[in-house]
């Protein structure tokens, strides 16, 4: 099918679909929710779909449907600000780096290198352990996570521009270094760079989930994804939708994001490369 110019396989709008499905439900879900979220709207607990409760109850007797959709907006939230502070700042370091060279790039590599080096589960373990779990705080230790991975892929983006023709005459011109990162540098990366953003999106919302089923990801009153498989577990052996459903979410949002990258048209993949 052909849209804007570009032609998109048919399972990569599909993917888009449950992208501006997730998106949308994350966005209005305060005015989608049948109840509270905290609402103890029954007495029966792990019950399945009626047409009460479309998506049954969780271990308390609340409403799993409206915690799953006031979930997307908490996971949605968190992950896509957590990974456009990562890869605004290590593409922004990554062409600095890229652009003066010399013992700055080095440095900034060495030090990336060794952040990257320790385990991404056991760093966020660690951090959240030490500095807590709210949600200004789960933005920033899954954003320092994922920073070091955004400067290594746009600084090796950035090197091969750097040596192009037309950055050498805009240095020659003397344009400083914000102009060529800005002009010369940005608009030859963006089309991958976007791309990698799409897969750092998917691990930072493992990551925030696997936190979550841990305990040390959001807190309660308020719950993502992954905090709603963790305290509806004792529903597993009842096959419960409290702990099933949660499980849906996380993998049809994960895949559709893997499923719409993988499918992009290669002149918005690899524009600039």
């Amino acid at each position: 099918m052909t849209m804007l110019g570009y032609r998109f396989p048919l399972i990569g709008l599909v993917g888009f679909a449950f992208l501006i499905v997730w998106a949308l439900i994350a966005i209005a879900a305060p005015f989608l929710v049948p109840y509270g979220v905290g609402e103890i709207v029954d007495f029966s607990i792990f019950t399945t779909s009626s047409d009460r409760f479309l998506l049954g109850t969780d271990y308390l007797g609340r409403d799993v449907l409206s915690r799953i959709l006031m979930g997307a907006r908490v996971t949605i939230g968190i992950s896509l600000a957590a990974v456009t502070l990562a890869v605004v700042a290590g593409v922004g370091l990554g062409m600095m780096a890229a652009l003066i060279g010399g013992w700055l790039d080095t440095a900034m590599s060495r030090f990336f290198d060794a952040l990257s080096s320790i385990p991404s589960k056991l760093f966020g373990l660690v951090a959240v352990a030490g500095g807590g779990s709210s949600i200004p705080m789960l933005i920033v230790i899954l954003a320092v996570i994922y920073t070091p991975g955004a400067y290594r892929f746009a600084r090796s983006l950035a090197v091969n521009i750097n040596a192009m023709d037309y950055v050498t005459v805009a240095r020659l011109r003397g344009e400083n270094l914000f102009y060529l990162a800005r002009a010369e540098i940005l608009p030859n990366i963006l089309g991958p760079v976007l791309t990698d953003f799409g897969l750092r999106f998917v691990f930072v919302v493992l990551l925030l989930s696997g936190l979550s089923f841990l305990g040390l990801g959001v807190q309660p009153p308020l719950a993502d994804w992954g905090a709603l498989v963790r305290e509806n577990i004792g529903g597993l052996a009842f096959a419960a939708p409290a702990v099933i459903m949660p499980s849906i979410a996380i993998a049809s949002l994960t895949i559709a994001v893997n499923i719409a990258i993988d499918n992009l048209p290669r002149k918005i993949r690899d524009r600039g490369v």
